[in-house]
């Protein structure tokens, strides 16, 4: 079923013109290359990536008599995601070649970007079930500390060995597993977007994600263990859910509160255990702490607001603007984040008829929710059993941090989220300290 709405996202992609993937495929680069691009090749990997498939691709592209060249970064300490690599990479490219991205996220997003800004197409070579940017008409990246997603054009192609992805390390799989957890939250997050009127339900992008996830995040087991066939599905699911984006235009078929979380802790540089914290463990906690809130959320009863009351009580936005410069400090990310907050920020009039509207569509909106959301600990249980991490403390993020990003990640991005709700309507720092250890929540709330 993955494969079909794959190649029928393919079929509509005005960018994406072929997804291969199969066991044993690898073989088939070269073949594959000739037939959607010209002119000779520079493999771009880190040496993590080229361990993994730079071999094969050399010598698939070799028997195809097509020529190339490597050009391989090194794997540790893990490559940021950034412009400024990206520009790197794009210093390197010799008049007439074509990029190929053999590697993860890290490697396919500052390759996009590389060749997007030198106007030229790229293919990419998966490594990893370990994010869903492969197909994603956008690279992640930070610049000047601000990390946002950049719009890019996606791999022309992309070629998955489903044999090389299955040998991944299993923390690798367990990232892919954590981002794809996290459509769970934004699935919500944009139920509540659409109801208020704020931004509608993309009928072509939802399905695309929203219709396989129960299945796709069904077999945590299986994942964990490296089954072909379970991994296969996660993969299917995680190029679905770029190709979803791409159809729709923007992330938000894949992106909430979970990603805004997630993203404050990217460009904070996160270290735990000597190691970057990948964006799909990011995301797994970010997911964790969305949910949390959502339950939280789920128990209160918005039927009873007093929306007039409550537009003039809440924040104007030169106080945001005021609360923006004193959680972030003065600078480019502050700068940012002022603009992200200006474009969706309501008040008076017109925040009072937000929430009138929300006053009353809450019972149906709430069972909307329900419906579709899961649990924090149902999730806690697939993602434990997946792999990925689970609390704040499994990736180096005390009570006392996790409480300051929630309160920051609203400002990060101009998407509406429950975040944004929760702030709205004057619950944002209770359902925060739901979100955190029940040990904790009396220390860092006083």
């Amino acid at each position: 079923m993955s494969g079909d709405l794959i190649r029928d996202a393919v079929a509509r992609s005005a960018n994406v013109a072929e997804v291969v993937i199969g066991r044993g495929v690898l073989a088939r680069a070269g073949a594959l290359y000739a037939r959607h691009f010209q002119g000779p090749v520079v493999l771009m990997a880190d040496d993590k990536g080229w361990g993994a498939a730079g071999a094969g691709v050399e010598a698939a592209l070799t028997a195809a008599g097509i020529t190339s060249r490597r050009h391989i970064i090194p794997a540790q300490p893990r490559p940021k995601p950034t412009v400024d690599l990206a520009d790197s990479l794009r210093a390197v490219l010799k008049p007439g070649e074509t990029p190929i991205a053999i590697g993860s996220g890290v490697m396919n997003d500052v390759v996009k970007h590389a060749a997007f800004t030198a106007d030229i197409p790229y293919m990419c070579v998966a490594t990893a079930a370990s994010m869903d940017g492969y197909t994603s008409a956008g690279a992640p990246l930070s610049e000047k500390g601000f990390k946002k997603t950049i719009p890019c054009r996606p791999a022309k192609v992309l070629l998955a060995d489903l044999d090389v992805i299955a040998a991944a390390p299993p923390e690798m799989t367990g990232w892919g597993y954590g981002d794809l957890a996290g459509k769970v939250p934004a699935g919500g997050d944009w139920i509540i977007a659409d109801a208020l009127g704020i931004e509608a339900i993309d009928d072509v992008a939802w399905p695309m994600v929203q219709g396989g996830l129960e299945g796709w995040l069904s077999q945590p087991q299986r994942i964990a263990a490296g089954d072909r066939d379970a991994v296969e599905g996660l993969f299917l699911g995680l190029t679905l859910v770029g190709l979803a984006m791409e159809a729709h235009g923007s992330s938000r078929p894949a992106s909430g509160a979970d990603h805004q979380i997630a993203h404050l802790w990217e460009m904070d540089d996160l270290h735990h255990g000597g190691e970057r914290v990948s964006h799909g463990a990011c995301v797994a906690v970010g997911t964790m702490t969305a949910l949390r809130m959502y339950d939280w959320l789920l128990t209160r009863d918005l039927s009873s607001l007093d929306p007039a009351r409550r537009a003039a009580e809440a924040p104007t936005l030169a106080a945001k603007q005021a609360e923006i410069l004193d959680r972030f400090g003065p600078g480019e990310i502050a700068d940012r984040a002022i603009v992200e907050t200006r474009a969706k920020h309501v008040e008076g009039v017109e925040l009072k008829a937000r929430l009138t509207r929300l006053r009353d569509a809450w019972p149906d909106l709430a069972q909307r929710l329900r419906d579709r959301l899961w649990t924090a600990d149902r999730m806690a249980g697939h993602l434990a059993t997946a792999g990925a991490p689970v609390e704040a403390q499994d990736i180096g993020v005390d009570p006392a941090y996790l409480y300051r990003t929630i309160l920051k990640a609203r400002f990060l991005r101009s998407r509406y989220t429950v975040l944004d709700l929760l702030d709205e309507v004057g619950l944002l720092d209770q359902a925060a300290l739901a979100a955190l250890p029940k040990a904790a929540q009396t220390r860092v709330g006083t």
